[in-house]
């Protein structure tokens, strides 16, 4: 097969994967959405997306991400993740929202408009909360609210910072996990290896200094990772857990775009082979197939 991977720019993770790529005899092409350009209506000077079987989105933007893969399916592409996987798991609200509707555990969690309405919306859910902003990743923005006094300045910072980032109030509730989270990894269904974070810091993301060691996949973790997969549509994704106090799983949020590079000797799970795997077989469904899967 002819694969097109579309990125932001080449990690580790995108490395790994053009050397299976290339190791299992399949084309590959490498191009960073920065260089990408498509018309509207399509031109003959548009680059060529039919001469590839499948777009590999690793794209680091959410919205250049949702912009090409868009595009890209109305040229009749065929892209891993959907370009509605890549909408709802790059914002966080649509994530909550889709999880609510299957009726994944998750926190409690709050929307306002506004500054005043986010300092009542926090109140009723009750301190500490975690405010988190819509669309971000790495554990960047976040911020712990212990009291009004902390909701009351964060949120008059975000008012008077202004922009896409700072105009919508989301929090969630605060877990007590025990400096500790999950990591799921789900491809095409199969929860493939799992990852425990941990910090010192209640923020326990691996890009913010947590350490990673493989965790065996017990039956309630694979099955509350496949459904939150299923929520938000499927395909190529790592989910991320809370465990509480009372020891019941609860899904903080979907990452369609994952980083993977730390959990490969961990777990000893191969994962871009996993994920090779998942790219042959959506070349090799047929298309109306496909679309019912993430129906």
């Amino acid at each position: 097969m002819n694969v097109l991977l579309l990125h932001a720019r080449v990690r580790v993770e995108e490395k790994l994967l053009h050397a299976e790529l290339t190791r299992r005899g399949h084309g590959i092409t490498m191009l960073s959405v920065d260089d990408l350009v498509l018309s509207l209506p399509p031109d003959a000077g548009d680059f060529d997306v039919a001469r590839f079987d499948v777009v590999f989105d690793r794209c680091l933007s959410h919205a250049k991400a949702l912009a090409a893969l868009s595009l890209l399916e109305g040229r009749g592409a065929r892209c891993v993740n959907p370009a509605e996987v890549a909408r709802t798991c790059g914002d966080k609200i649509l994530t909550n929202l889709a999880l609510v509707n299957a009726g994944v555990p998750v926190p409690a969690a709050t929307v306002a408009f506004s500054r005043d309405a986010g300092v009542a919306a926090i109140e009723r859910l009750g301190y500490p909360a975690v405010l988190k902003p819509p669309v971000g990743s790495w554990g960047r923005l976040l911020a712990r609210l212990n009291d009004r006094d902390a909701a009351e300045a964060v949120l008059e910072h975000k008012e008077t910072l202004g922009g896409p980032q700072h105009g919508l109030i989301y929090a969630q509730e605060y877990i007590e996990k025990g400096g500790r989270d999950i990591r799921a990894f789900v491809v095409d269904g199969d929860v493939i290896c799992a990852i425990e974070r941990r910090a010192a810091h209640w923020i326990t993301n691996t890009a913010r200094g947590a350490t990673a060691v493989g965790l065996s996949v017990g039956p309630e973790l694979a099955r509350i990772s496949k459904r939150a997969a299923i929520a938000v549509g499927g395909g190529i994704v790592a989910v991320d857990l809370f465990e509480g106090p009372d020891g019941a799983l609860l899904v903080g949020e979907v990452n369609g775009t994952m980083e993977f590079r730390n959990s490969i000797e961990t777990t000893g799970v191969d994962i871009p082979a996993c994920i090779v795997d998942a790219l042959e077989r959506s070349v090799e469904a047929p298309v109306h197939a496909r679309e019912a899967d993430h129906a």
